[in-house]
């Protein structure tokens, strides 16, 4: 707290930088988790601060559609200065000559407020909002329509909430966004396709109760992090997601069903996979041995089998490799050489001979999936990892 006199004076230049902040909110708060806590007084407050009539017109509507404030924050949402306001970050906006035009909001961060209540449409007035914070409080209801109207907008969480209803659509018209955190609320139903073809960096829509397929155009995706994890998503992995570019993606505890496709090798950045907690089946594909910057693999609690492969052993920056609970029947030499290399490496609970803490014998009598067909490249070694893009993929058991 002993910095926060710098605030005022450093706004202006971190606002303006906002957009490629990912998550970082734009000043010191107080608090913990998801971009801060409560900012303490406006962006800048000053006595001679100009009246901002559109943002004292949406704030006043949504301080009366709040109706539990346990810490106070809305007590100083008194007065035409907005900008004084706690929670309320302005900045000096310039016209279309570059002139100077006045301060306009230019962020709110009300995380861990544990404020009770609903959004409001009149909040579309603030149109110069880059950045909108609502982290732990007990907000509920529905994204207003008029949301896609915050053309500005570049980071919206709305995460640990009690909203509720279908995908919120106003945010597939924002232009600018960047960041979108809806997890922990009650969002149901499916994820729209054009979700994915907007210019997200981060994706995270985990522990909702959203459904239904995932979108086949997933892949189109410019997300470096995309957490899809406890859901209720069912049907297969995409194919197309062997093009992104992503460093993170989680589908763990859904019910997804299927192979791992082969196009997992061209995740060339990919950091995270977690496909736990589902219903895939088939064999590992050897396309993983294509993924040289992974450092956690899981893929525990399946119906995969097979040997493990060296292909995926070997590979040279895994932190942690979880297979737990599967269906493996065997492992290579390399697999056997990850605990000397300090790697987590948990196989237990599969079928594989003369090792501790497998499955009884009944229960490896029947592997499931063994008529499954998977998509698979022939060859000795499946692919040249990077060039999946033009092999000829075809289908076998």
């Amino acid at each position: 707290m002993e910095n926060c006199w710098v605030l005022p004076f450093l706004l202006p230049f971190i606002v303006t930088e906002a957009a490629v902040i990912v998550g970082g909110g734009i000043g010191i708060g107080v608090g913990s988790g998801g971009g801060g806590g409560v900012w303490i007084g406006g962006g800048i407050n000053t006595p001679t601060a100009p009246t901002d009539s559109r943002a004292y017109t949406a704030l006043q509507a949504w301080k009366s559609a709040i109706t539990d404030d346990p810490v106070g924050v809305t007590k100083s949402w008194v007065g035409p200065n907005v900008c004084s306001y706690k929670g309320i970050f302005c900045s000096d906006s310039r016209d279309f000559m570059g002139n100077p035009a006045g301060e306009v909001v230019a962020a709110i961060d009300l995380n861990h407020a544990n404020l009770q209540g609903t959004l409001v449409k009149e909040l579309s007035l603030l149109t110069e909002l880059s950045l909108l914070h609502l982290n732990s409080n007990r907000f509920s209801g529905s994204v207003p329509l008029s949301f896609r109207e915050l053309s500005s907008l570049s980071e919206l969480d709305l995460s640990n909430n009690h909203f509720s209803g279908a995908f919120p659509q106003p945010v597939l018209y924002i232009p600018n966004l960047v960041y979108l955190d809806l997890r922990f609320n009650s969002f149901s139903g499916p994820i729209p396709d054009d979700l994915f073809n907007m210019k997200l960096d981060a994706i995270f829509l985990n522990n909702n109760l959203f459904d239904g397929e995932l979108p086949q155009n997933l892949g189109n995706s410019p997300a470096s992090v995309i957490n899809l994890a406890n859901n209720r998503f069912t049907g297969t992995i995409p194919f197309s997601l062997g093009y992104m570019g992503v460093k993170e993606i989680l589908f763990l505890n859904n019910q997804l069903t299927g192979c791992i496709p082969q196009g997992v090798g061209m995740w060339a950045d990919l950091q995270v996979l977690d496909v736990s907690l589902n219903s895939l089946m088939g064999h590992l594909p050897d396309s993983l041995s294509c993924l040289s910057a992974i450092e956690v693999l899981n893929v525990a609690h399946n119906k995969l089998s097979g040997e493990l492969p060296d292909l995926v052993c070997s590979l040279r920056r895994l932190l942690n490799l979880t297979v737990a609970a599967n269906f493996f029947s065997g492992l290579s030499q390399d697999c056997d050489n990850l605990f000397f290399r300090n790697v987590g490496f948990d196989f237990s609970l599969n079928c594989i001979p003369g090792k501790e803490m497998q499955r009884p014998e009944p229960d490896c009598s029947a592997v499931p999936g063994g008529g499954l067909n998977c998509l698979r490249i022939p060859s000795v070694r499946p692919f040249v990892c990077g060039t999946l893009l033009g092999a000829q993929v075809t289908t076998t058991p």
